[in-house]
């Protein structure tokens, strides 16, 4: 258990500091819908979807195959400085083409007054992309706290210049107060383009990750040795190709929302309306994807390190069904305060129209997390190719459900595409990872966990209480008896437990 304890802790420290990072950048989302009307922010939440889909490319596999290559101290250096040339040339040359053809590229996304926006993404996708291999390096070197506090800082960053642009600066130009700094912030605030400054603050917040991660780069050499970057390439583009299906596979709604949902599917609203009102919706599945990102963190280098360990396949099925009743009861409770969920973030009642796609998105983003445990088979096997296939498949079974269900139910065919989907590459990952790599997961109770807490959520629909002071007791209780009845199910298999 002391391998469970340290990959726990390991979690907690990726998970607890970017869930709360995370979580002081979602309080923007109040702000954002505040101030703006859906059809406002509706490019720039669709440009972020885009931006998703290219890092894919921009990172083409290297933070894995970081991993896998530089697992031994005396290699990592050359690969460190191989791998980060790679990721720089690529991202120069994307973002550089991007740049100069950036109103062909809004006018293809059909938003060509965003010319500008498409510009500060093209750099934003490239700082990001350089910066990927030095996080890779801390995560590898077991730097956890200093992962944790840069991003932390960063998003710190990005929350002060959201208030700075978005409240100070339109108050001061509004002659609210501090009228003698009216002529600098008329310099650089527009009211005209107020919406733009959500992603200048994400601009300038990521330009700051050169000087934080000064260190990293201090001891960066620009090498390219074909020999060596050969097996490296080998091994990672087949895991672009997963990467590439698994984004696309998360993105590809907010990404082409515009191309499949029937212009005034929804009465009284525009398609931009709709565009906006779902991508803010969607945001309130983020905390499930919070916590699988922050197991990712920690897992990737925890499986690796432990993968030729004859011992390692239990340990790998008891991580994996811990991570499921965290995921399944975390489900329930998110799905069961929707509506308190919604009055804190999704500050306008018109953004409350799209609430029915959360459950779906969540129930997505955890068998997605399933299937990243699974999918330690063919990373430690090296038959990266299943993965290939298995992402794309999904991708593909996204796309085509939701060619499907889009033009007959809307944007929640969305939702329910995702979620088949992530259903469907759990099933096929485990039906050939116990062909190549048995592990004696527990199946009977994760789909007893996944399936009571999918009625919980669907037996709350029918028993609406309209009175938010009551019904978030009832639910919280809800939520507790739930809580308890899983811990008196596994009591049995906690050791500390045991012990005393």
């Amino acid at each position: 258990m002391s391998v469970l304890k340290k990959l726990a802790s390991e979690t907690a420290i990726y998970g607890i500091s970017t869930m709360l990072g995370r979580f002081l950048n979602y309080l923007l989302v109040a702000l954002h819908t505040k101030l703006f009307e859906p059809e406002q922010i509706a490019a720039q939440g669709q440009l972020y979807a885009y931006a998703g889909l290219a890092m894919v490319l921009y990172t083409f596999g290297m933070e894995t195959a970081f991993f896998r290559f530089a697992r031994q101290e005396t290699d990592r250096k050359a690969y460190y400085n191989l791998i980060l040339s790679a990721v720089i040339i690529i991202s120069v040359f994307f973002s550089g083409l991007l740049f100069i053809f950036a109103d062909h590229a809004a006018a293809f996304i059909k938003y060509p007054e965003s010319v500008s926006l498409v510009r500060m993404f093209a750099v934003i996708m490239a700082i990001d992309g350089i910066v990927s291999i030095p996080f890779a390096r801390l995560r590898l070197e077991g730097k956890g706290k200093k992962f944790v506090i840069l991003r932390v800082t960063n998003i710190a960053i990005n929350i002060f210049l959201n208030l700075f642009f978005l409240i100070l600066c339109r108050d001061i130009h509004a002659g609210k107060y501090l009228l003698f700094l009216q002529p600098a912030v008329d310099a650089i605030y527009d009211p005209l383009r107020a919406p733009d400054y959500i992603v200048t603050a994400n601009l300038v917040a990521n330009l700051l990750f050169f000087w934080m991660l000064r260190r990293e780069f201090a001891d960066f050499k620009f090498v390219f040795n074909k020999t060596l970057f050969r097996p490296v390439w080998i091994y990672a583009y087949p895991i672009m190709i997963m990467n590439a299906g698994g984004v696309l596979n998360m993105l590809f709604d907010r990404a082409f929302i515009q191309f499949l949902l029937p212009e005034n599917f929804y009465p009284g609203r525009t398609s931009k309306q709709a565009i906006g009102i779902y991508v803010q919706c969607y945001k309130l599945s983020i905390f499930m994807n919070l916590a699988i990102q922050s197991f990712k963190y920690a897992a990737e280098p925890f499986f690796f390190s432990k993968g030729e360990d004859k011992n390692a396949p239990p340990v790998f099925a008891k991580v994996t069904k811990y991570f499921i009743i965290i995921c399944v009861l975390m489900w329930v409770g998110i799905c069961l305060n929707l509506d308190l969920l919604a009055e804190l973030f999704l500050k306008q009642k018109i953004y409350h129209e799209g609430l029915p796609v959360v459950p779906w998105l969540l129930a997505g983003y955890l068998f997605l997390g399933v299937y990243y445990n699974l999918a330690t088979w063919f990373k430690l096997t090296d038959k990266t190719e299943y993965g290939t296939w298995l992402t794309l498949m999904g991708a593909a079974i996204t796309i085509a459900t939701s060619f499907i269900l889009v033009p007959q139910i809307g944007y929640l065919g969305f939702a329910i595409a995702f979620a088949t989907s992530s259903f469907i590459m759990v099933a096929l990952c485990y039906y050939f990872g116990q062909k190549y790599y048995p592990v004696p997961y527990d199946v009977l109770s994760a789909v007893g966990y996944i399936g009571v807490g999918g009625l919980v959520i669907i037996a709350s629909t029918f028993v609406k209480i309209p009175n938010l002071y009551i019904a978030v007791p009832v639910h919280m209780l809800v939520l507790a008896i739930f809580a308890v009845a899983v811990f008196l199910i596994e009591r049995k298999n906690i050791p500390f437990l045991n012990k005393r």
